[in-house]
């Protein structure tokens, strides 16, 4: 923006009230100008003289008058712009906005760490071999169907219990009041159902006793990989957590660093602009030379010298 802002010359009041007074003196100049006229007009009534319009003819110092009017507006025109010149200006600095010439400190990416899922028992059977994985079933088979004929309220059981009971003759009723004699033959007795039991037993025992055994193989298994994968996975959160804190406390000392930083470049910034609104609030208006005579006349009256 144009202006003749300086060090000296008018302050921002007196430039103010005389660019009132410019303004009140080309008022009074427009109201003298105001309904000039080529000719006055009157009538006569009753021997009385009345006016109909009143002479005004052009002043015989309009030049001069037009010449001070044009004067005067172009002087207040003059200050008037300085004036909001000075006011832009003042803005324009309380307007600007603080910008740190670092960048800002970057978050850090953290170890993000997935811990290994624990197993079950399907994957411990998986890691027997084929060989053992067949011999289980097979052995499982043998336990569980020989288990099946002797173990309580099963076939042998029932036999052994049954046996005792089995009556050596008994008959059966052919027709209404006829009955005949039934032959029993009993091919069992209870020391050969003990026997069987005694055996199968013995098998029965032989074939879990290998059951149990892959059983609780895949158990030690299952123990065993939990325990491996549960260390591994406290090893790598443990190094996640350091690499972690690490990261933290590097970006909060770049962050306290950065804050530090910013802290002394917006007081220096602050301070620049309050020196500058400082400087700027006291800058006067130099006054132009073709306007120096209309601006000295009213600081006379003001009581004021350039």
């Amino acid at each position: 923006m144009r202006h003749n802002l300086q060090k000296t010359g008018l302050s921002l009041s007196q430039a103010a009230s005389i660019s009132n007074l410019c303004n009140q003196r080309a008022r009074e100049i427009e109201s003298n100008l105001v309904g000039i006229n080529n000719a006055s007009k009157s009538f006569k009534d009753s021997g009385d003289t009345f006016t109909l319009e009143a002479a005004k003819p052009v002043p015989s110092n309009i030049v001069a008058l037009l010449v001070e009017k044009g004067e005067l507006h172009a002087a207040q025109a003059f200050l008037m712009t300085n004036i909001k010149a000075k006011d832009a200006l003042l803005l324009e600095i309380k307007r600007r906005q603080f910008s740190h010439s670092i960048p800002n400190p970057e978050k850090p990416t953290y170890v993000d760490f997935t811990p290994t899922e624990l197993v079950g028992e399907e994957w411990a059977w998986d890691m027997l071999s084929q060989a053992e994985y067949a011999e289980y079933l097979e052995q499982e088979s043998y336990a569980s169907h020989i288990g099946q004929f002797i173990h309580k309220g099963c076939t042998l059981d029932n036999l052994r219990r049954d046996l005792a009971n089995v009556k050596s003759l008994d008959f059966i009723e052919i027709a209404v009041g006829r009955k005949t004699p039934v032959k029993v033959s009993v091919h069992h007795t209870s020391a050969d159902l003990l026997k069987t039991h005694e055996e199968l037993a013995t098998l029965h025992r032989s074939y879990e006793m290998r059951v149990n055994y892959f059983k609780a193989k895949v158990k030690n298994l299952v123990t065993e990989e939990n325990a491996r994968i549960s260390k591994e996975n406290a090893v790598k959160q443990a190094e996640a957590n350091v690499i972690n804190a690490k990261l933290r406390q590097e970006y909060s000392d770049a962050l306290a660093k950065f804050n530090d930083t910013v802290k002394v470049e917006f007081e220096q910034f602050e301070e620049a602009r309050q020196a500058s609104v400082q400087e700027t609030a006291a800058l006067r208006i130099g006054i132009d030379p073709r306007f120096q005579a209309t601006i000295d006349k009213f600081l006379k009256d003001l009581g004021t010298e350039s």
